[in-house]
């Protein structure tokens, strides 16, 4: 049986590792040049591979194919390969298939990785045999192959639930749905819902789907859908729940799983912001759903550091401090960043457009901002929306440009902040890489 995986990335290269394994005929096929230590891991192997081109004739006489999450549907090769009946299926669902431990799966457009990060740090410190990945770390499939583990969290994205056939998380989280990834979903915001709904697809009544109550879109959704058969479980700021979560005043937090209680001070949690509070919740409702003692989850929410590029503090420089949120790729994101922080702020923003609609954004800029610095090919949409609330408005082109033009325009007790809004890849590798470079700028200052 021959495996054909196209994209030689971390979560390519992870199947092929897996594939190999299982007894397949493994061949793995990028466009763009593979980074060298994949190219090492795939040698060692015995896997065959190939850069800079997809060879038609041997991705055609695949029986299945694991597409990377990257490749939109509509490509030729995909066409081609759904013509002829070729199986085509993402990395998550084949690692799946071997594997029986437990897997917690969180998607929603937002708030994802600290989720799935905090979730790990809170069964890790418990003593659970688990793993953390999939969209974030290692590829899902390294881990059943190198890794088996009784756990696994997974931070799972749309992209990545398109193209499962039998994909089922013992728990699934569905944190938020905002509009996002427009572009690849024929910029129809039902399409992604859609996608982000497939989480809970294959699971069974002895699944569980945990959802915030208060996210409209969610509450909408649920009323619609008659064909979940998973127990659900909500969380929420504004309901109290008799099974679930709720924090009603930002001071407490209140769980109940199957009259398992737990209490505890919003003072102990490391991260702020009420987004990050429903984080919190979400995270703790699994870890006393897996029986973890409540001085455990406690001490444990009261140690976690959080994620690099999400409202991450770099420096104070002449009163002023410098705020590294790269990782807010939409609007939505960036709604949660200007909510947690104080009032005059130079706001860094823009990059890729994904189908923004920066709207929802006014009344928190005209309250909180006082100057925007544009850092992007194409700022137009940006300046469009907040020229006339907004009087300083400054282009830049360079993450230098935008860390010097920010620091000119700040005064004593004023925060600079970066949270884009927007996709990185217009001048800049990735989110990562943009945020490490506001970080060396910030600190050569």
């Amino acid at each position: 049986m021959k495996l054909v995986i196209l994209g030689g990335g971390e979560s390519g290269t992870g199947a092929a590792i897996l594939g190999k394994q299982k007894g397949w005929e493994v061949f793995l096929s990028d466009k763009s040049p593979l980074k060298d230590i994949y190219k090492e891991e795939l040698m060692a192997a015995g896997i065959r591979w190939e850069e800079g081109q997809h060879t038609e004739s041997e991705i055609l006489s695949a029986d299945c194919i694991i597409k990377s999450p990257g490749i939109p549907h509509k490509v030729p090769i995909i066409q081609h390969a759904k013509e002829k009946g070729i199986e085509i299926i993402s990395e998550i669902e084949f690692a799946s298939r071997y594997t029986d431990a437990k897997i917690i799966a969180i998607t929603g457009s937002n708030g994802k990785t600290t989720t799935t990060s905090l979730l790990y740090h809170l069964l890790q410190q418990a003593g659970l045999s688990v793993g953390v990945g999939g969209n974030i770390g290692h590829s899902f499939a390294r881990m059943v192959a190198e890794e088996p583990k009784e756990y696994y969290v997974l931070e799972i994205s749309s992209f990545q639930l398109d193209d499962i056939t039998s994909f089922r998380p013992h728990i699934a989280l569905l944190l938020n749905i905002t509009p996002d990834h427009l572009d690849r979903y024929n910029y129809e915001f039902q399409n992604y819902i859609d996608a982000k709904f497939r989480i809970t697809a294959f699971q069974e009544a002895s699944n569980y789907l945990l959802y915030d109550a208060d996210d409209p879109v969610l509450q909408e959704e649920l009323t619609k859908r008659k064909d979940i058969k998973a127990q659900l479980l909500p969380f929420s700021l504004e309901k109290e729940n008799t099974q679930g979560a709720y924090c009603l005043d930002e001071k407490n937090i209140h769980i109940n799983f199957n009259q398992n209680l737990l209490e505890m001070s919003t003072k102990d949690l490391t991260i702020k912001g009420k987004h990050n509070l429903k984080n919190a919740m979400g995270a703790t409702m699994v870890a006393k759903m897996l029986n973890i003692r409540n001085e455990n989850i406690r001490n444990s929410l009261m140690t976690f550091q959080g994620v690099p590029h999400r409202l991450e503090f770099v420096r104070e420089v002449e009163g002023v401090r410098y705020i590294n949120d790269s990782k807010a790729t939409n609007v939505n994101s960036v709604y949660y960043a200007l909510d947690s922080m104080e009032d005059n702020l130079v706001w860094i923003v823009g990059g890729q457009d994904k189908g923004n609609d920066y709207n929802p954004l006014i009344p928190y800029v005209s309250k909180k901002v006082k100057a925007i610095v544009c850092l992007g090919l194409d700022n137009q949409k940006i300046i469009q929306t907040f020229q006339s609330i907004i009087p300083t408005i400054i282009e830049t082109h360079s993450m230098e440009d935008a860390v010097q033009v920010g620091r000119g325009l700040a005064q004593e007790g004023d925060t600079v902040l970066l949270s884009p809004a927007c996709a990185s890849f217009d001048l800049f590798q990735s989110y990562e890489d943009r945020g490490n470079q506001f970080k060396h700028y910030v600190n050569m200052l």
